[in-house]
């Protein structure tokens, strides 16, 4: 566990799809821990269930609510009612540890993203500002089933919300500071070793264990400069604690980096060797037809996104240059274009059965040709399928290189 001592009461995640969530967070109760837990299956009805659960000697005590929201959906949960929840658990001074059970379907990311951003009002003896200010996060803690998440990992099947399965149970993995696995010792030897491969390439430092074993054991064997609900943007190093970059039966860290854009048309006819055979990706990408957009792309399993980041340097204003962190300033010094400044292309792409080098040699042909590169003034004219948003697999009734008005309106 995280030894520094700020005066916040440390905060443990516990996420997944896996039958062994629940009894590895329960795991964690002991005298001066409080579970918590929001059951989101009936949520868009304005319907949660939440449940604190305590011990006391050798009794566990559990308080349940049901909590009825105004606006039924996952940020309404975790605006109205968790995280004030942890700033006034925070107060008691019988709490020293919190838990939280993150329903199956709910990305750990997402919640850290909450707790350091979203400004909470109106607790009792408390300035109003994010729960980071009484809470911090020692580990994220994700639990899975062998048998089957790594098909989950790769599969394109849709939850009932905009995400997909892969999406989640990826994103899940790739933020944990530890790992849970259920049956891992029931995989044949070939299974086993390419899930192993994966999860190494997906959270490098992240302890891998059995279910059931000594959770606080596994707690204490976090590195102490693991992720502990560190955000990132799309100009964070993409291959962070220095995951494997060999190839492991099958599986395999690709990189891709460009210093001239894409040509969008050929981009979106190539983004289809991102979806087969390839667990995630994601990166830092430059489209000829968008000078002044940094886009970011990341795919899970069968499912893409391609949406805006954020400005390059190159075309900010001097006013909006002052706003960026030294650091971004400094690494993109570095490698500054006396041409086109900051802007650049970096991905990578986690593969599983997936040829490298058809990945590469598709990307590439994507690219912009040394002709198109001389010519920039026709680049405003080329047609842009991710002018607003882009999402694969596309729909079927669209244009492959135009949005139509109602999914321009939709997705704004």
């Amino acid at each position: 566990m995280n030894t520094i001592l700020d005066g916040r009461t440390p905060l443990v995640l516990v996420a997944g799809m896996s039958e062994t969530t629940t009894p590895t967070a329960r795991a964690l109760l002991r005298a001066g821990t409080v579970l918590v837990h929001h059951d989101l299956s009936h949520v868009r009805e304005g319907v949660v269930r939440r449940t604190i659960t305590t011990v006391a000697g050798n009794t566990v005590s559990e308080r349940e609510t049901i909590l009825e929201l105004a606006h039924g959906c996952v940020s309404c949960t975790l605006s109205q009612d968790l995280l004030p929840l942890l700033r006034r658990l925070h107060a008691r001074s019988s709490v020293a540890r919190i838990v939280v059970l993150l329903d199956p379907q709910l990305e750990p990311e997402a919640l850290c993203w909450a707790i350091e951003h979203v400004v909470v009002a109106g607790v009792v003896g408390q300035l109003d500002g994010p729960a980071e200010r009484d809470v911090r996060v020692d580990a994220v803690v994700t639990c899975i089933d062998a048998e089957s998440w790594l098909s989950d990992a790769l599969s394109d099947e849709a939850l009932d919300d905009d995400r997909t399965l892969a999406q989640v149970v990826v994103g899940q993995v790739e933020f944990a500071d530890a790992l849970v696995v259920r049956g891992m010792a029931d995989l044949d030897s070939w299974r086993h070793t390419r899930l192993r491969a994966v999860l190494a390439r997906l959270a490098p430092r992240a302890p891998v264990v059995d279910a059931g074993g000594d959770i606080e054991k596994v707690l204490l064997a976090v590195p102490e400069d693991s992720r502990r609900g560190e955000l990132a943007d799309a100009h964070s190093p993409l291959l962070r604690f220095q995951p494997p970059l060999e190839e492991d039966s099958g599986v395999m860290l690709v990189e891709f980096t460009a210093n001239r854009p894409f040509h969008p048309g050929r981009l979106h006819d190539a983004i289809d060797v991102l979806l087969d055979g390839v667990v995630c990706s994601r990166g830092r990408v430059w489209v000829a037809t968008q000078p002044g957009e940094a886009l970011w792309l990341e795919s899970a399993g069968g499912g893409l996104r391609v949406a805006s980041a954020d400005t390059w340097l190159a075309a900010m204003t001097p006013e909006e240059l002052e706003g960026v962190p030294v650091e971004r300033r400094a690494l993109a010094a570095l490698k500054w274009d006396d041409r086109f400044g900051d802007r650049d292309t970096s991905m990578v792409v986690l593969v599983c059965d997936a040829n490298p080098l058809e990945i590469d040699r598709t990307l590439q042909h994507a690219l912009v040709t040394d002709e198109e590169l001389a010519d920039e003034k026709s680049w405003s004219t080329w047609d842009d399928p991710f002018g607003e948003f882009h999402e694969d697999p596309c729909d079927e009734s669209q244009s492959p290189y135009a949005e139509t008005e109602s999914t321009r309106e939709a997705n704004e």
